[in-house]
């Protein structure tokens, strides 16, 4: 369905179907991660960009961190070079990360701004080197083979500390925060790629967010017959990822989502960002459009 061939009617539907919303979530803080087709399609860019906009305007709190994948493997292959993964991670050297670093830090943060600028918001991109917003500490994956001998992936990192102050004055100020996962560790004098769900999740936890919500390019979380699962609970997560069912890119998001749920987040959503205004269903409809997580 095209904003186009909405009705009067069904919009008025959908204004007082959110109302209840509305009134439970003002002044709560939504920690968004965005990701996926959802950045590289330009009408989807646009609807993400205007939902973000008016959860602000109608009194919500939301922050951003994004991802950037595809336009980091573009940028790679110009380069000559091919982006690899291990256990849904990215392998990342040091040319690797110059060019994580110039794209999130740059290009991809810097077009999410603008553009929910250009949607009546008033954005502000940090990174997490930015008021000393995110310390990082250097990430080594289990060796399924030699669990001694963990993996060495590079400059890939893990949250060590954050510091919401600075998330905080833009909060009071008005603004929507744009955060880029690239962090700084003090330690070795240099500058990770953290993953963006578990940023978000760690974020989400330091702030008390109400919701995290996780922009995928699948429905949400899916069983064996490819259905959506519309409510997980920490049993049943596990139990989806003991027998295989979830795997890959998956186990990074349901992981910041399990530790943010358990941290006193109220509700995790993980929905697609190929369906347009995606956000504003999940959050301000009965139904919702996704999987919604909760301890």
């Amino acid at each position: 369905m095209t904003e186009t061939s909405i009705t009067p009617a069904i919009k008025a539907e959908i204004i007082s179907e959110s109302m209840p919303y509305i009134r439970r979530f003002h002044g709560k803080t939504i920690v968004i991660k965005f990701g996926g087709n959802a950045m590289i399609d330009e009408q989807l860019q646009k609807s993400f960009a205007h939902d973000v906009a008016l959860l602000k305007l109608i009194g919500l709190n939301p922050i951003v961190v994004h991802g950037g994948g595809p336009q980091i493997d573009k940028a790679l292959k110009r380069l000559g070079k091919e982006g690899t993964f291990l256990q849904g991670m990215r392998v990342t050297d040091a040319d690797t990360m110059e060019v994580v670093e110039w794209v999130l830090g740059g290009q991809v943060q810097q077009d999410i701004v603008m553009m929910i600028n250009q949607a009546g918001g008033k954005a502000v991109g940090l990174t997490g080197k930015d008021g000393g917003l995110i310390k990082a500490k250097k990430k080594l994956m289990d060796n399924l083979q030699d669990p001694d001998n963990p993996l060495d992936i590079g400059f890939v990192g893990d949250v060590q500390s954050i510091d919401p102050s600075v998330i905080k004055v833009l909060q009071n100020d008005q603004f929507i925060p744009v955060i880029s996962p690239i962090a700084y560790n003090e330690e070795d004098d240099a500058v990770y790629n953290i993953n963006a769900d578990i940023v978000a999740g760690r974020i989400a936890q330091v702030m008390m967010a109400e919701k995290l919500v996780l922009l995928t390019d699948i429905r949400g979380v899916l069983d064996k017959e490819k259905q959506l699962i519309k409510r997980l609970n920490t049993k049943s997560i596990n139990e989806l990822i003991e027998d295989g069912t979830i795997s890959g890119g998956m186990l990074p998001k349901l992981t910041g989502a399990l530790e943010a749920a358990n941290a006193g987040v109220n509700s995790v959503h993980i929905i697609d960002g190929r369906v347009p205004h995606s956000l504003l269903l999940e959050i301000l409809t009965n139904d919702g459009v996704g999987s919604m997580i909760t301890v």
